[in-house]
């Protein structure tokens, strides 16, 4: 495997999982709320996940996610 951890909230507690309401938040930015997910393809969909995990962010240091990913893969190999 390759190590991570999982954890359930509690439905309808926001509060007990910020990472994925700040991932959520990114996602609205190219596919509103209102959004028909069945007329998007699943092309268009791996577009905005590989061009979300190449955009750097400040909580890491300014890496992207891939990179912190792959870093981890070879740490852990």
């Amino acid at each position: 495997g390759i190590g991570a951890r999982s954890w359930f909230c509690d439905p309808s507690a926001p509060w007990q999982k910020g990472a994925v309401e700040n991932t959520n938040k990114r996602i609205r930015r190219f596919m509103p709320s209102d959004t028909d997910l069945s007329a998007v393809s699943q092309e268009q969909l791996v577009a905005l996940v590989h061009h979300l995990n190449a955009l750097p962010r400040k909580c890491l240091g300014y890496r992207t996610p891939a990179e912190v990913f792959m870093a981890h893969l070879r740490e852990n190999a």
